[in-house]
């Protein structure tokens, strides 16, 4: 699969998942629907700021150095825009259920960059 294929999927992904986030953002009312409403809007929203980090990862990554070297990227690109997806919508969910405060960011922010820095030693 080329670079160029690869991204395209990718942002069409993404559309599809920012069509489903205002969607269920729109339609689901989270005090009728209770907690499948919930799971529903926060993975919807996983899934719309996981193809938007993606997509920013890889074009800050693409921009000094050729296709190839691109294509090497991919992986460290989707990774981070995995983790930092999870990230908002930890920060999200916390912020729902009341318990957010200053030191729990920090822990949850922690965690995310020590996932990253073991990954990034292997």
């Amino acid at each position: 699969m080329t670079l160029n294929s690869y991204l395209w999927s990718l942002r069409t992904g993404t559309l599809i998942s920012l069509v489903g986030f205002g969607l269920v953002v729109y339609a689901v009312d989270p005090q009728k629907s209770g907690l499948p409403g919930q799971l529903l809007f926060y993975l919807s929203l996983f899934l719309a700021l996981s193809g938007i980090f993606i997509l920013f990862f890889t074009r800050i990554r693409r921009k000094p150095v050729e296709e190839e070297a691109a294509l090497a990227y991919l992986g460290l690109s989707f990774r981070q825009g995995i983790l930092l997806a999870l990230l908002a919508v930890i920060l999200l969910v916390m912020q729902s259920f009341r318990i957010l405060t200053w030191w729990d960011g920090l822990l949850a922010v922690a965690a995310v960059f020590l996932a990253e820095l073991y990954f990034l030693s292997e």
